[in-house]
């Protein structure tokens, strides 16, 4: 029976298998029985049509995609990372651990270890909340929203890394789908790139095997927003598969097996182009999202295509609202497709729009 059916449907097939000579038509007593049975059926079929939908990994989010997930294969979503760093504090006095730091933006860090300050000194510090929001600029950390006693001023000089929101639905979807589609075994390379994004933080990976002769093999990472690993993450991932690139199997990789883990080398693009807005949108705010369609298809192809295209760049122009046509468009001075080597990932540097 199709689930698709009204309640009107289901009850004519059920008429046409009471035979003729059984009185069926409208306000009988056989008829009003089958419209109250087709009523509830077709309630019944529609909740089916929920559970059904429920088998299939596409229809699914959340917490139900990590379970659906983690059942067949047991592969977890990521979780968010905490960014981490270091802070030059001036004063005397003790830094204890858990005593906060915080940016103008209010964005707290609580040091990590305990310090006896004389005049100038170090600290390192961890961001109270996961995620990418703890990545700040050096210089941001200056306040301390807890007085602490002896202790006159903050700041950082280097910007805080390894802060990394938790896994997206669709990249979860994706290592499912890899796990299913490229049979990782006995470190063949889809066993490198499986172990590289178990790591918090990766988004992709590329495996290049014997890549200094026998027993080598190349890893190279992006994060998880689609940028060149900083190293901190670089290192997880080394930590992970091979520490030290000793090859004694101390890692994921097997003995006798060099892994080496780096970041993707950026591949800067540079586009300018003459953009006709309509008058009824404000210009700057469509300049903002060309240069977000822009973005996120860059994000789309890395490492998985190494063409940016020339036509799909001027498709995501033409594809904001607001946007009457464009001119004299070139990537990086070329008005044609731009690649880039399999160590490299595109990283949009800028947009200039011509008048």
């Amino acid at each position: 029976m199709n689930f698709d059916k009204n309640s009107n449907e289901i009850l004519d097939e059920f008429l046409q298998e009471i035979p003729d000579n059984y009185e069926k038509r409208k306000g009988y007593f056989l008829w009003d029985i089958v419209k109250a049975i087709s009523i509830r059926m077709c309630d019944t079929l529609k909740k089916l049509t929920f559970v059904a939908s429920k088998l299939d990994v596409n229809n699914l989010t959340g917490t139900e995609l990590e379970r659906f997930i983690k059942q067949r294969t047991g592969i977890e979503r990521k979780k968010a990372t905490y960014s981490q760093g270091v802070i030059t504090v001036k004063g005397n006095g003790i830094i204890n651990v858990g005593d906060l730091f915080e940016t103008e933006g209010l964005i707290r860090f609580e040091a990590t270890e305990q310090k006896n300050i004389v005049d100038t000194g170090t600290v390192a510090i961890k961001c109270v909340t996961a995620g990418k929001i703890g990545n700040v600029v050096s210089g941001s950390i200056k306040k301390m929203p807890v007085t602490i006693t002896g202790i006159n001023s903050c700041y950082n000089e280097e910007e805080t890394e390894g802060g990394y929101d938790e896994e997206i639905d669709e990249d979860l979807k994706n290592r499912y789908f890899e796990r299913l589609r490229e049979p990782a075994t006995s470190g063949n390379i889809y066993h490198y790139k499986r172990w590289a994004k178990e790591v918090e933080g990766v988004g992709e990976a590329r495996v290049i095997p014997l890549w200094q002769g026998h027993t080598t093999v190349k890893v190279i990472i992006i994060d998880s927003d689609r940028l060149p690993a900083d190293e901190s993450l670089v290192e997880k991932v080394q930590e992970y598969i091979d520490p030290n690139i000793t090859g004694e199997g101390r890692g994921q990789a097997p003995v006798g097996a060099f892994c080496t883990v780096t970041s993707a080398t950026p591949k800067n693009i540079s586009i300018s182009v003459k953009a006709i807005f309509s008058k009824n949108y404000d210009a700057e705010q469509l300049k903002k999202k060309i240069k977000e369609n822009i973005n996120l298809y860059l994000k789309e192809i890395a490492f998985k295509k190494d063409i940016l295209s020339y036509a799909i760049v001027g498709s995501k122009i033409l594809d904001v609202e607001g946007v009457i046509d464009y001119s004299d468009l070139k990537i990086n001075e070329q008005t044609s497709n731009i690649e880039c080597t399999q160590e490299e990932v595109f990283i949009l540097e800028r947009v200039d729009f011509v008048e």
